[in-house]
């Protein structure tokens, strides 16, 4: 078995043996971080739904409302005037055909990329390299469209992506541990809220199962569900 760290046992020993209400857990979270850089902040949550079932995934994207301590590199693939739309908006790369072969290639310097309809016959090509990255650009995260300003200005302001995994858990980042309370609270309230609102129809019983927050190096901190307004 691998060895715990010290501080990572302080910290865990920090903890008491209780659900923590939101506005609790933020706090604690904040007081047995231990890392010598700004860790980031990141939200698990158990959801009752199969994966497996087409009708059952759960994804969507929210913009958090303080953003996520760092401005994402954005890479847009696009044609025609859409490019100088794009280059106006602050991606940090532009291009056609020619950023989909340099992908080709192996160059993956960047956090997102937001592409134009028309582009997408060459960018499927990519499927390989970005979709087990979480980078391959789709319509429903809004990440496929013509309105490439607005898609490039909402990453850059923090917009998250969440999909759940095949074990029914959705891990999504929601901000820095330097971060004051309040405006981790709010990142932490807003994503939360984008998954609840993001419940398939065909999800029977209880949604939430857990939830946790946990910086890079911290153990995590089980949140009651109770404590923010889920009644699912």
């Amino acid at each position: 078995m691998p060895k715990t760290g010290k501080n990572y046992k302080k910290a865990a020993d920090s903890r008491e043996d209780k659900l923590y209400r939101l506005d609790e857990a933020v706090p604690m979270l904040k007081n047995i971080a231990f890392a010598k850089f700004n860790e980031t902040v990141e939200l698990s949550m158990k959801l009752g739904v199969n994966p497996k079932h087409a009708d059952q995934m759960v994804r969507g994207t929210v913009v958090l409302p303080n953003g996520l301590g760092k401005s994402k590199k954005v890479v847009a693939i696009a044609s025609g005037e859409k490019v100088k739309e794009a280059e106006e908006a602050g991606a940090d790369e532009v291009g056609g055909d020619d950023i989909v072969e340099k992908i080709a290639g192996g160059w993956l310097d960047f956090d997102a990329v937001v592409a134009t309809p028309d582009m997408m016959r060459s960018v499927g090509k990519l499927g390989k390299i970005l979709g087990p990255r979480g980078l391959m650009p789709n319509p429903k995260t809004g990440t496929v469209t013509f309105e490439v300003a607005k898609a490039i200005k909402e990453i850059k302001a923090g917009k998250v992506e969440f999909r759940v995994d095949k074990t029914g858990i959705i891990h999504a980042p929601c901000g820095k541990i330097q971060f004051d309370e309040k405006n981790l609270y709010e990142n932490v309230q807003a994503l939360i809220d984008a998954v609840v609102r993001a419940k398939p129809a065909s999800s029977k019983g209880k949604y939430i199962r857990s939830i946790f927050i946990s910086s890079t190096m911290s153990p995590g901190i089980r949140v009651d569900e109770n404590s923010i307004g889920v009644r699912a």
